[in-house]
């Protein structure tokens, strides 16, 4: 085993806690820088550092049976589908039980994070040190800078991101309002559900762009995922075929509870998990409309032609990938978009990985408990990526295996398959990186700050 390297992790939500737990398995030195005063990331609702895109009521959407992590499971009473105080309480277990909170240095963030000539990192903190690492774990999340659309015109009323959202009260009273909500993602799902209660005397309409298929959170009487596993050993082509033709058997057609049609097949976009929205739309408590052509005062245009007032806009529009800490030459995601080699490695830069970015279907938690997996070995000599080249060309080849049927939207570029994700790293990419490290050697870190 070679000597490990002097390690630093950004964030501490999913991906820092399950990264650092892999590390402290491994015997590597780290230190986890994380902006906030607690763990949790984005489940850490209310969180101190703006990060966190939790609303009052949230419940996650993948059911516990998926979203556990391996090595430390969901305790048994948790309910299927649980509320975002109960992931925060877990996180908060799984970072006791492993003994992880003395390694991260809270209220502390990465302003500025620096390549040295020679190999290893300088990180400026918010507390104005210098501190010098031999490997970056850039793990600061993707759904906390708010995306916002671009449409002509300007709005007269009250426009907020749901990343903002709170409950009917908070940021704004909604009460007795006219909302427009722009998207079709949970989140706005969920919002337009909480805000078109009758008890709140508002009037509620959705707009969508491209619609969106709506899957159910309960099938048979079980939670609809614990259906849902892929297989490496039939094309996913077909398996994608057999999920259309079985979508509007299980759930219907999104037209016949008043959606505009999709203008994509079933899995070609991003599905939206919700037993309340289609029942709210039969309801007439939303109303449905096409995408937005331009803004006009209070009166918002819509593409059919058609046009209506409105008091507020909540843009339920999705988050851009941003790395404040880098110089953007260095490393960046345009159009959210960053080549990584199985979603880890930069090719060309050997001492910075990337852990959780990814749009993971079904679940996000074992997913970057895979990845760590990955790190740690890395970290350790156990594992090795191959040549840039190969990267580039397995990126190529990965996208379009991934996302090459989806439609070419900002929130479909880090879309991927838990389950034959999680296959070719255990049986194809871990054994290979492994031969890799045992025939020309580990990564030979510099030993900063020893």
């Amino acid at each position: 085993m070679s000597t490990p390297p002097t390690a630093a992790i950004i964030g501490a939500g999913i991906s820092g806690l399950t990264t650092g737990k892999m590390f402290a398995d491994y015997g590597v030195p780290y230190t986890c820088f994380e902006t906030s005063d607690r763990v949790g990331g984005n489940w850490a609702f209310g969180n101190p550092n703006g990060h966190s895109s939790a609303y009052r009521s949230l419940h996650i959407d993948t059911s516990r049976h998926q979203l556990s992590f391996r090595d430390f499971p969901m305790p048994d009473h948790y309910p299927d589908f649980p509320h975002h105080t109960q992931i925060k309480q877990y996180l908060d277990d799984y970072t006791d039980a492993f003994d992880l909170r003395e390694a991260i240095e809270f209220t502390n963030g990465v302003e500025q994070a620096h390549r040295l000539d020679g190999g290893g990192w300088e990180l400026t903190t918010t507390r104005g040190e210098r501190r010098r690492f031999d490997l970056l774990v850039v793990a600061n999340g993707h759904h906390w800078d708010p995306r916002w659309p671009d449409f002509p015109g300007e709005f007269s009323g009250t426009e907020i991101h749901s990343h903002q959202y709170i409950d009917p009260r908070d940021p704004i009273d909604f009460a007795g309002k006219s909302i427009l909500i722009v998207g079709l993602g949970n989140s706005a799902a969920d919002i337009a559900v909480e805000l078109s209660s009758k008890a709140l005397d508002t009037r509620v309409t959705l707009s969508t762009r491209s619609s969106a298929w709506i899957v159910p959170k309960y099938f048979a009487g079980q939670p609809a995922d614990k259906f849902y596993k892929t297989s490496p050993h039939i094309p996913f082509a077909w398996q994608r075929k057999f999920a259309q033709v079985m979508q509007p058997v299980t759930a219907g057609r999104p037209e016949q509870y008043g959606l505009p049609t999709p203008n994509h097949k079933f899995f070609e976009a991003h599905p939206t998990q919700s037993v309340e929205l289609p029942l709210r739309l039969g309801s007439g408590d939303v109303v449905a409309k096409g995408d937005i052509d331009r803004l006009d005062g209070d009166t918002v245009h819509f593409a059919d032609g058609t046009s209506d007032q409105f008091d507020v806009i909540v843009y339920a529009t999705g988050y851009n990938i941003t790395f404040p800490f880098f110089d953007e030459d260095l490393i960046s995601a345009p159009d959210n978009r960053i080549d990584l080699y199985k979603r880890i490695f930069y090719p060309g830069l050997d001492d910075v990985v990337f852990a959780g970015f990814a749009q993971a279907t079904p679940t996000l938690f074992p997913f970057v408990e895979a990845q760590a997996r990955v790190i740690g070995a890395y970290a350790v000599g156990q594992y090795r990526p191959p040549s840039v080249d190969t990267m580039r060309r397995v990126i190529e080849e990965d996208m379009e295996f991934y996302t090459g049927h989806m439609l070419h939207r900002p929130r479909h570029t880090q879309q991927l398959d838990y389950f034959l994700y999680e296959h070719d790293l255990r049986t194809k990419e871990l054994p290979a990186g492994r031969r890799r490290a045992a025939h020309a050697g580990g990564r030979t870190w510099v030993g900063a700050d020893r």
